[in-house]
């Protein structure tokens, strides 16, 4: 459980078992919003977890327990994210293995029920020769443990349902085969007739519900591999170096400060610091780069990563929930778990909509019996075939299974999407804004250009000005050191040393007196540049900053230093703009520079929003957002929080800072700036399948209630036999869940 803000405010994820459909969802929900202190609350079918915000001073977690509980249904509260997950992949199994057994028992006594009673027995008559001594009771033999033992489920969770004034999928199930199978036993016992019996429907319903059931909960499995896989990344044991000795202990037991030491092929437990040793680390679980990345004394490492080759000694840093991986599978959780907003509609429309169903059916019962001349028994039949096609299940799983998917597919792309609501949100995204520096650019200067004047050599220039900019504590000094020892240039310590603010620096070099720095020092020490200037300002204009090296009032020449843009940024923005979304930059920096910059990204120039303050990003954002427009804010530092927490969707770099990275709703893992466009076309493709699921979930009904009922029955003679019923409904289940799997073929 973890606060917000408000330290009275608390946020608490608690796991459900025993969920069917949307109706269940819509009772647990309803049930939670009604507790005293509960501020919102939201139940998910595909997490089966409910996420509840709550007042801690009014109630607490075990309340809303005993809530749901009360309901029918199994509930817990989740301390640890991972191991919540571990129990729902276990409750899955068991619940896959369950159904599996009522199944084999449930086919081994419908399958000679539906023989006997479907061939052997239609109309009393003789088939192939054979007649079916005591047919009736045989019948009845075989169908009543399907329908007491195999459906006790069905009847558990509707009276969990009546008791809470609600009803379910398995209201409707419970009601359509009890309805099947009573009549059967008075046509058989009671009343002996030429009516028939319909105990082989009732069986065969259970059967094909328990099918469906079957085949759903194998294809919702898959929807929870992304998690899996990136949970078993992490090893269950640790070497670690304690009084001397190495020891191999539990990963529970590693604490912050523990040495452990990490083998060739081993994955690395913890985050934490090589603080002995070099290696290669295979980093693409967090990055998806496929290059191992070198890695030496002081160097940062993850875990769930993989060592290659050597061997190294780390001091842990991070453990638990707070290691990367951790927070990473948290993500995606809260992802998954979190309602779309068109998931809540589907929520709303299916708790009216079972009600709404068993008054259809009283109505279709209530006209063939009494305004038609086809009888009660008509009139039951077509009433069960109304309740068992209209089960919510394909609704109900619509839109949870289409979000699991696609966020583990975010996640396998190294882009984490924190939540439904995001998911849904960013394919309305019509502008993105970028941050300049650090985003768009490198945020790192370097060295673009060296210009030397008349007869000095461009060495001699970069030894004079790297020696002065040694002792320079300025960013652009340090480019400058940096290029001159990548071109194997010595620098001589500079005596007289002396840092001129807003300026630039002077001082000596082997005896003789220098001076680095802008326009401004040149013109106060009485340098001649006019000759020089349209060049200065030429680089300028590419947006460099321009540092001139004098020698007395000589300009000897020229260093231009720029933060270049990423190699990808004008890739990424040519791939938003034919996705048809503006591009937007946003930066403090000066017009000259913005404009250079957004150039070579190829944002157009009246986009570009330069000499912004960082407080002010926010309210530029906010000046975006006019008429309804969806904007997504990027950035990587903690001056982008504010913008990134106000934009529709914030979009953080990985390696940017904690707060920024917590403030995004997206998180771009390996700092690739397609990936903000990928991030777009995977939630234009999510809800394009929550839109097909809907789709089909109402259009099934739709269509398939008013033939149950007999609509067409003078007009054309069409009925719909309450078997076929029970099989479309549950092949209408399991064909959404395998739309939604379909997401994971997808390229981004």
């Amino acid at each position: 459980m973890s606060a917000t803000n408000d330290s009275k405010t608390a946020r608490t994820t608690i796991a459900i078992t025993g969920m069917h459909c949307a109706s269940c969802v819509a009772v647990n929900t309803k049930a939670l919003r009604k507790v005293p202190g509960v501020i919102d609350a939201s139940v998910n079918y595909g997490t089966a977890q409910a996420t509840v915000e709550l007042d801690s001073a009014v109630v607490k977690p075990e309340q809303l327990v005993a809530v749901i509980v009360s309901r029918g249904y199994g509930a817990s509260i989740v301390t640890d994210a991972n191991e919540a997950f571990n129990q729902h992949t276990h409750h899955e199994e068991q619940s896959i293995k369950s159904l599996r057994k009522l199944l084999v028992f449930s086919l081994l006594l419908t399958v000679p029920a539906f023989i006997i009673g479907m061939l052997f027995m239609a109309d009393g008559l003789l088939f192939v020769g054979y007649e079916v001594l005591y047919g009736e009771y045989i019948l009845f033999i075989l169908a009543t443990p399907v329908q007491f033992y195999v459906g006790w489920q069905f009847y558990k969770g509707a009276w969990a349902s009546l008791k809470n004034y609600a009803a379910s999928m398995d209201t409707l199930i419970a009601l359509g085969t009890s309805a099947a199978y009573g009549l059967s036993v008075y046509a058989v016992f009671i009343s002996p007739s030429k009516m028939g019996q319909y105990f082989e429907i009732s069986a065969v319903l259970i059967t094909l519900i328990i099918l469906g059931r079957y085949l759903e909960a194998l294809a919702k499995q898959k929807t929870g591999e992304a998690i899996t896989k990136l949970i078993q990344l992490a090893p269950k044991q640790a070497t670690v170096l304690r009084a001397g000795k190495e020891l191999r202990i539990a990963i529970d037991d590693v604490r912050v400060g523990d040495k452990i030491i990490i083998k060739p092929g081993e994955s690395i437990p913890v985050d934490g610091t090589i603080i002995e040793g070099t290696s290669s680390i295979d980093e693409s679980m967090l990055t998806g780069e496929s290059m191992p990345v070198e890695k030496h004394k002081g160097s940062q490492v993850f875990g769930g990563t993989v060592n290659k080759h050597g061997s190294f000694t780390i001091l842990t840093t991070k453990v638990g929930a707070n290691t990367t991986l951790s927070k990473i599978v948290k993500l995606i959780e809260d992802a998954q778990g979190r309602k779309a907003p068109i998931q809540r509609f589907a929520d709303i429309v299916s708790s009216y909509f079972v009600p709404a169903v068993i008054v259809v059916a009283a109505a279709t019962f209530i006209y063939w019996t009494y305004f038609s001349p086809e009888g009660w028994v008509f009139g039951l039949i077509n009433a069960v075939a109304v309740l068992v096609i209209a089960c919510p299940c394909a609704l109900g799983l619509a839109t949870p299974t289409a979000i699991m998917v696609g966020s583990g597919l975010g996640a396998k792309n190294c882009i984490l999407i924190k939540g439904g609501d995001t998911l849904e949100t960013a394919h309305k995204v019509k502008i993105v804004v970028f941050d300049k520096t650090g985003t768009i650019t490198n945020g790192k200067p370097v060295v673009t250009q060296v210009v030397p004047i008349g007869a000095v050599q461009a060495s001699s220039l970069l030894k004079i000005a790297s020696s002065l900019e040694l002792r320079s504590e300025h960013p652009l000094a340090e480019s400058i050191v940096a290029y001159a020892k990548a071109k194997s240039i010595k620098s001589p310590k500079a005596t007289n040393f002396s840092a001129i603010p807003g300026h630039g620096v002077t001082g000596k070099v082997s005896g003789i007196e220098y001076l680095i720095g802008n326009q401004k020092l040149m013109l106060k020490k009485s340098v001649s540049i006019e000759e020089y200037r349209k060049q200065m300002e030429s680089l300028e204009a590419e947006g460099n900053t321009v540092m001139l090296v004098a020698k007395g009032k000589k300009l000897l020449g020229f260093i231009a230093v720029a933060d270049t843009i990423k190699d990808t940024a004008a890739d990424a923005v040519r791939d938003l703009q034919k996705q048809g979304v503006q591009t937007y930059m946003i930066t403090g920096d000066n017009k000259r520079t913005a404009f250079a910059i957004a150039k070579q990204a190829g944002i157009p120039e009246k986009n570009v929003l330069s000499e912004v303050l960082p407080e002010d990003k926010a309210a530029n954002i906010q000046r975006l957002q006019k008429g309804g427009v969806v904007v997504a804010m990027v950035g990587d530092g903690i001056n982008d929080a504010p913008a990134l927490a106000l934009a529709d969707i914030g979009i953080a770099m990985s390696s940017g800072t904690d707060v920024a990275i917590e403030t995004g709703n997206i998180v771009l893992m390996r700092n690739d700036l397609r990936d903000v466009a990928k991030a777009i076309k995977l939630s234009r493709l999510t809800i394009g399948k929550i839109k097909q699921n809907l789709f089909w979930a109402f259009a099934y009904n739709v269509a398939g209630i008013p033939i149950a009922a007999g609509a067409l029955y003078y007009a054309t003679g069409w009925l719909l036999s309450p078997i076929i019923a029970g099989g479309a409904m549950a092949a209408s289940s399991v064909s959404v869940v395998t739309n939604s799997l379909l997401l994971r073929g997808k390229k981004l």
